[in-house]
């Protein structure tokens, strides 16, 4: 006789905010128009061009003859591309960033002609201002010669400039002068002359670590494939569950159950109904049960329409069938945000888990009898702590990792007390449970075709806005980052996604465009599009295999980069077609997952990341219009390596006053309209948008920013830099 676990039951029907009624899945395109092979080919990093250190530069610090009426003792002058609104082009002001935190820079030349700074850095320079102590530029001077001595690894000369996240050029990075800008000299502030070289071995310590060493390390983690290892050690799917099920209202067991059931019915959202995949019973949560020695049946509720599980035990998290593959340091996600508009200075913390179902169970396994799955989870945690000391100390620790010569205790010793610093309960008192999770993905073709991927957060999302809230209780479903709604919207000929492309992300790119070399854009994907749903509740892959514009011009570079921009920032495009990871053989390369669920230990890597090795870059013919057109470079590795290098120690720090929103109404008042240029595709703001030419309004602005002074905050030179990632 089978006895139900009544608080399981209650934890899966509890949790969920929502429930929705049983009904037939929406018809979905079926046709594969998949491409089989490798998807790109590999090319040596040495074939791009050599480019001057000086013209790479897009940041300078100029110290002031006297201090600001604020106290700032130093003009930073950032490039910035031309405006996303086009009518800003000639505007002496520029206001960038939420109108309720506004940083608010001026246009240098017209700041040299005042006379409120000794010279400009060129025309396409804005300045804001900020206290730079002299320490600072004596810490990167000291910095650099550490660097240069090979202390943290082996050390190169050439630094690869990206252009987003494609490989452009080559470069050696310039040294900052430290007594040419107590001098009052602008001072350039690019990568460091040297830093320690890309290899393998430095990525696999600092960046992806996915050695045996680590991911079977006895201590703290546990192989379902083999029973080898230590019960809930601090890298186990059990301790990270655990974790993050403290605060929810749910034991842990209940939690995960109720996670687990999301699949078993068809849920709704932003008008998406994504149909249940209700093998999740069958190839998980059943097995599961059997090996925790409880049975389990699978019943529909007569009363609610709905499929529920039934348990004689709770599941037992310790033997759960999820196998680490590796640990992912995302800190060159450090300074977006999430959409709560919360900071994520440091980036991320992740943890990737495939899926098993070993014959046996634990002891007496091997990895003959592991029965590896197409299913991947992965727990993504902002990293805790704001502002530019935040940053650098966590980039510190992990360019440290480099520094050892193996995965030997010591090593693994500081790697746990980085990751436990991170997801234990109560790092992040301000987000759901209190806990630093920014959201769990998944990505199977295990219980279902074709591949989908799901998203998962600890909050309560706005209905109309999209808005997060974050909020106690289980995991809930969360539409996509940046995909559209593939049920509805076709990924070759949807009308909605060829008019989005050709305006909101076409205004985006940055001019002047350059295809391959010169292709970035900035932009806002809308929940909603001509009044109809436009994110999706779940991915699909191959179909979708990329999105299509149906009307972009070939021979228009600005479109071609557009569609790409759009493109390989969805799921589809990102985890198929666009970054080519679309090798059904798995020979050259991986199919739908950037680190395979099924290779075994240590888990391979897709060329994306890789760019085919160290000192290579993958190169993908555009998903649309093939290597005719253009190909996209790749070597996202070696991006992630530069980026964690220079904030561990070529990032300086200074300290620069936040403005209240006050000062943009009184601008407004002033000036009739506030320069403010956002992301392509915002929400329209409630101030009047336009330029300012007015050079005598620029000297009132500059007299009144006293009187709007709120506090002071330590940050980065280059804050107001793009990350050259997303989410992906």
């Amino acid at each position: 006789m089978r006895i139900a676990l009544l608080g399981a039951v209650l934890a899966v029907s509890g949790c969920e905010k929502e429930a929705s009624p049983a009904q037939a899945p929406p018809v979905r395109d079926t046709q594969d128009d998949a491409q089989a092979g490798a998807g790109g080919t590999v090319s040596s990093i040495g074939e791009l061009p050599v480019v001057p250190g000086l013209s790479v530069a897009e940041i300078f610090a100029q110290k002031l003859e006297k201090p600001t009426p604020l106290g700032e003792t130093t003009a930073v002058h950032v490039k910035l591309p031309p405006p996303a609104n086009r009518m800003l082009a000639d505007s002496l002001v520029r206001v960038l960033g939420d109108p309720d935190r506004p940083t608010v820079l001026f246009r240098s030349d017209t700041l040299a002609r005042l006379g409120t700074i000794p010279a400009s850095p060129g025309p396409e320079f804005f300045t804001l201002f900020s206290q730079l102590p002299d320490s600072e530029l004596q810490r990167r001077s000291e910095n650099e010669r550490r660097l240069a001595s090979g202390e943290f690894g082996v050390p190169t000369r050439e630094t690869v400039l990206f252009n987003g996240r494609h490989p452009a050029a080559r470069y050696e990075g310039l040294p900052v002068d430290a007594d040419a800008f107590g001098q009052g000299a602008l001072t350039p502030f690019t990568s460091c002359p040297q830093i320690p070289a890309s290899t393998q071995a430095q990525w696999e310590r600092t960046l992806m670590i996915r050695d045996p060493a680590v991911v079977l390390d006895p201590a703290r983690t546990w192989d379902p494939c083999t029973g080898a290892g230590t019960k809930g050690g601090v890298w186990t799917f059990a301790h990270l569950m655990r974790e993050m099920a403290q605060g929810s209202g749910s034991r842990p067991e209940a939690f995960v159950l109720n996670w687990l059931s999301l699949w078993l019915n068809d849920f709704q959202s932003n008008g998406d109904t994504v149909p249940a995949r209700r093998k999740m019973y069958d190839e998980v949560i059943a097995p599961w049960a059997a090996a925790s020695g409880a049975s389990s049946s699978l019943q529909l509720n007569a009363s609610t329409g709905r499929w529920e599980v039934m348990l004689s035990k709770p599941l037992d998290l310790d033997i759960a069938p999820f196998r680490l593959l590796t640990i992912v340091n995302r800190i060159d996600l450090a300074g977006t945000e999430d959409d709560s508009g919360r900071p994520s200075d440091p980036g991320e913390l992740r943890f990737l888990f495939g899926l098993t179902r070993p014959s046996p169970w634990g002891n007496g396994g091997t990895e003959a009898t592991c029965n590896l799955k197409p299913f991947t989870v992965i727990f993504e945690y902002g990293v805790p702590g704001e502002g530019c000391p935040a940053v650098i100390g966590w980039a510190r620790q992990w360019a440290g990792l480099g520094s050892y010569a193996t995965f030997n205790p010591a090593y693994r010793a500081r790697l746990a007390l980085m990751t436990e610093s991170v997801v234990q309960r109560g790092r992040a008192p301000g987000k759901g449970n209190g806990n630093a999770l920014n959201q769990l993905r998944t990505n199977e073709v295990a219980l279902g075709f074709p591949w989908e991927l799901r998203e998962f957060r600890l909050v309560d999302q706005h209905p109309v806005t999209g808005k997060d809230k974050p909020s106690n209780g289980c995991l809930r479903v969360h539409t996509m980052a940046l995909t559209p709604d593939d049920a509805t919207h076709d990924f070759r000929t949807d009308p909605d996604v060829d008019a989005f492309v050709r305006t909101t992300v076409k205004n985006g790119v940055e001019q002047p465009v350059t295809v391959p070399t010169q292709c970035f854009a900035n932009f806002v994907v809308p929940r909603t599009l001509n009044g109809r749903p436009f994110l999706g509740a779940n991915s699909q892959v191959a179909p979708p295999t990329h999105w299509q514009a149906l009307n972009v011009v070939p021979t228009d570079a600005t479109e071609v980069c557009a569609r790409k921009e759009f493109s390989a920032n969805t799921c589809n495009g990102c985890h198929f077609k666009d970054t080519g990871t679309n090798d059904f053989s798995g020979v050259d390369n991986l199919a739908f997952t950037h680190v395979s669920p099924t290779s075994g230990i240590p888990a391979r890597q897709s060329k994306f990341l890789t760019g085919g090795g160290s000192g290579f870059m993958f190169v993908v013919p555009d998903a649309q219009f093939g290597a005719a057109v253009t190909s996209w470079p790749f070597a996202d590795l070696l991006r992630r390596h530069q980026r964690l290098q220079e904030l561990a120690g070529c990032t300086t720090c200074g300290w620069f006053m936040d403005l209240d929103a006050g000062y943009l109404s009184r601008m407004e008042a002033l000036a009739g309209s506030v320069p403010l240029d956002m992301p392509s595709g915002s929400p329209a703001p409630a101030l009047t948008v336009g330029p300012i030419r007015d050079v005598e309004v620029v000297k009132q602005l500059l007299e009144m920013r006293p009187g709007f002074r709120t506090r002071l905050r330590e940050r980065r030179l280059d804050f107001l830099l793009p990350p050259a990632a997303r989410v992906h």
